[in-house]
């Protein structure tokens, strides 16, 4: 019996001897959170100020693309020809710029009312679709040199006779884009707007008389004209100045503002911007 318990209490201090051994070789809980921290890769430092550092042109040139936002119904600017390819002046530019920047255009096609929603919502990069330079607009985005002037005309049915000029369109019904300067122009001469998705529904509203009249582009009147010479539409009447336009741009991207105003200098001074002008206006439009 004392033998056993000999045996048994050997048995126990080499047991206690292992173990105080074992702890003393562990290291403590400070020391492993400092052997081996548990980070994020994109927590770290490096990668958020890479992250931040990142501009729009930057971005763009890295994705190969940059997305323009166009309506696709504006003939001559964007609209699709007979084989349903999208084209216009506006699309030629914007074509223009992607080449100069390295990058291909991916265009996206948005009702104009729908245009600023789309930029603010960041669907696309920017939008060439003759957007008029408003002090209102150059608030909240950045616009690019212009690139296009052109004068708000107002055009009515060849049978009105009442409308003469723009003072005339007092209680008459306009048809407009609601976000176009246009229909500023229509509203501050008393017109009543109704609501168009653009110049060829307006032009289609006033040739069934369903609407008197529409304040519209002249460089498209006179496109349509063109295309559809007995079109029974006519202009009254002219605003005094040229509206200049430009690509409309989200705030903050100067580095982007800077490449296109670069690229559209230079497709003045090669002779680019000129040959695409005269093959949709056999003009310079530029001033």
């Amino acid at each position: 019996m004392k033998k056993l318990s000999w045996f048994t209490m050997a048995a126990l201090l080499v047991t206690v001897a292992i173990i105080f051994t074992a702890c003393g070789s562990r290291p403590n809980a400070s020391d492993s959170t400092k052997a081996a921290p548990t980070v994020s890769p994109a927590a770290t430092p490096t990668a958020t100020s890479a992250a931040a550092a990142k501009n729009l042109l930057e971005t763009i040139k890295a994705n190969g693309k940059i997305r323009v936002g166009t309506e696709g119904t504006y003939a001559p600017f964007t609209f699709h020809d007979k084989d349903g390819k999208l084209t216009g002046f506006d699309v030629e530019i914007a074509q223009e710029i992607s080449k100069r920047l390295g990058v291909q255009p991916e265009f996206i096609e948005t009702k104009w009312d729908g245009m600023f929603a789309g930029l603010d919502a960041k669907r696309f990069d920017v939008v060439v679709n003759e957007v008029s330079i408003k002090e209102d607009r150059k608030v909240k985005y950045d616009f690019s040199d212009p690139y296009i002037v052109s004068k708000a005309v107002l055009i009515v049915n060849e049978d009105n006779q009442d409308i003469k000029k723009l003072a005339d369109l007092k209680g008459k019904k306009a048809g407009q884009s609601l976000t176009s300067n246009l229909t500023e122009i229509a509203k501050s001469n008393g017109a009543t707007i109704v609501q168009t998705d653009g110049f060829n529904q307006a032009i289609d509203l006033l040739l069934s008389k369903r609407i008197d009249a529409t304040v519209n582009d002249g460089l498209s009147f006179l496109d349509f004209k063109k295309q559809k010479p007995d079109a029974k539409i006519k202009i009254v009447d002219e605003v005094k100045d040229a509206t200049p336009s430009a690509v409309l741009i989200n705030k903050n991207n100067k580095e982007l503002v800077d490449a296109i105003n670069k690229a559209l200098t230079d497709m003045k001074t090669d002779g680019t911007y000129l040959k695409i002008s005269q093959k949709y206006f056999g003009a310079d439009v530029s001033k």
